[in-house]
């Protein structure tokens, strides 16, 4: 019997979060990972892409989807891993009621590539594997509490669908970098077109591996496993929880049992599962109805060659190219739509920083096309416009299609900029409200402000920063 338990802690002394991350992820296929059904919308009807070969039914062959290998070569290409010349695909025997055939063909041994890393701010995580295998059945479950009729229903669409585990070493030391490594995968892989990852349709799952120990020691805790957590803000809430719940368990005395844990969002907490397993209690063995898997080197190279650039390295280039801080550049190049959507409209000519921060602070700003975002911009760079006719012209575009520069134009949105034109409207506000004025001169800052929104009522489309400069001018 193996004793699953950490040893008590001393008391007094602090703790260190341990995590590794098991990451599944659903390549962009049309169809299933060893048979010809079609990937099945999330509102589909319940066991209607399915067949003989993903419902387990004897006789029955698999063949290997060659789009679902090239989208998990590509990933571990981008992360830097070995690509070996030599994989195959193994059994992992389990019985339940999702599992048709009783075992899942996954890979064990020979993964399809191994040992790369992934850079996540100032944490350099190591990818210990990335490997192929195929999604189970989903359970259903139905009933009436009062009456303890209960039933489970089980819906085969997603069996057989092809699923890519990427698997880090236990790097990551908070609930934050956790869901940070996340994030920087899913930018990856969409980058590299390895998959959509859109967490809230099932195509990007995180499994986080969760110890706590002494800081200075090497030696792990126990592990407790979250299972498929779907959302970056769960993932970051659940490992907070599990985190404290083992500290408190330790500091009270208790040992951590090495489970496998979900996160309920009602109750904000994890629960017990179910014991974890081993490797042993699979019973892995070669997958006896595939054939081993010989990888060209030559088309390892082709894929490496045809990667995009990737995020570490574009947002590297968006500081040096066009002077971003860091922390726009990291929040642009998180995107590959939003970095190219940036790039495209500074390439008509809009400044970049304040592109940046449009893309940034204005969330309708990243529905423009690049032609449509510069045009803004530049109109608010310019002082035609300022930024809350911006915001107006923005949801008019959107709903019209309209050139923004048409819209300012026919609707008559341009700011009065010329301070001529301004001095006599500003001269006419002062001599208007003369109790502010003799209020401002008296040293009552605030006395502008009223002045400010006399003119903005007297004239809407004045510059607000050319009309604020004349009225302290005119004033003094």
């Amino acid at each position: 019997m193996t004793d699953n338990k950490s040893p008590l802690p001393r008391e007094g002394e602090g703790w260190e979060v341990v995590i590794g991350m098991e990451v599944h992820v659903q390549p962009t296929t049309r169809t299933k990972m060893f048979c010809g059904c079609a990937i099945a919308p999330l509102d589909a009807p319940p066991n209607t892409h399915t067949c003989p070969v993903c419902l387990g039914l004897p006789g029955v062959l698999p063949v290997i989807n060659k789009a679902a290998v090239e989208a998990c070569l590509k990933t571990g290409v981008a992360l830097s891993c070995e690509i070996p010349r030599h994989t195959k695909f193994d059994r992992k025997n389990y019985m339940y009621p999702d599992l048709p055939k009783g075992y899942q063909i996954s890979q064990y041994d020979l993964p399809m590539s191994h040992d790369g890393h992934l850079e996540v701010g100032e944490r350099h995580v190591r990818i210990r594997r990335v490997h192929l295998e195929e999604d189970t059945g989903k359970l259903v479950h139905a009933g009436d509490r009062l009456h303890k009729a209960w039933e489970s229903f089980v819906d085969l669409n997603r069996a057989g669908v092809p699923l890519m585990e990427i698997v880090s070493e236990p790097d990551i030391r908070s609930a934050e970098e956790a869901r940070d490594y996340a994030m920087a995968l899913r930018t990856l892989l969409r980058t590299v077109g390895a998959s959509e990852a859109d967490m809230e349709k099932g195509q990007l799952r995180a499994e986080p591996n969760i110890s706590v120990r002494r800081p200075g020691t090497n030696e792990l805790g126990v592990k407790t496993e979250l299972k498929n957590i779907n959302s970056f803000r769960n993932l970051y809430r659940a490992i907070d929880f599990e985190v404290k719940r083992q500290i408190e368990a330790l500091e009270s005395g208790q040992g951590i049992v090495q489970e496998t844990r979900g996160w309920s969002d009602a109750e904000q907490r994890t629960f017990s599962q179910r014991t974890k397993e081993f490797a042993q209690d699979y019973r892995y063995f070669p997958e006896p109805d595939l054939p081993p898997l010989e990888l060209d080197p030559a088309w390892i190279e082709d894929l490496r060659r045809a990667l995009p650039e990737l995020p570490e390295a574009r947002r590297a280039r968006l500081v040096s190219q066009y002077g971003l801080p860091l922390h726009d550049a990291s929040l642009i190049a998180a995107e590959r739509e939003l970095a190219d959507q940036f790039e495209g409209a500074v390439a008509r000519g809009a400044p970049a920083k304040a592109t940046a921060n449009w893309l940034i602070g204005e969330p309708a700003a990243r529905a423009l096309s690049p032609d449509h975002l510069a045009e803004i911009v530049k109109l608010v760079s310019d002082g035609r416009i300022n930024r809350d006719q911006a915001r107006d012209v923005i949801g008019e575009v959107l709903n019209t299609g309209r050139p923004p520069s048409v819209i300012v134009s026919e609707g008559g949105l341009a700011q009065l900029s010329d301070a001529s034109e301004l001095e006599a409207l500003v001269r006419e506000v002062i001599a208007a409200n003369p109790k502010a004025a003799a209020d401002y001169k008296a040293g009552k800052q605030q006395a502008l402000g009223a002045l400010m929104a006399a003119l903005k009522r007297k004239a809407p489309q004045a510059n607000p920063k050319v009309a604020n400069e004349l009225l302290r001018k005119l004033l003094q």
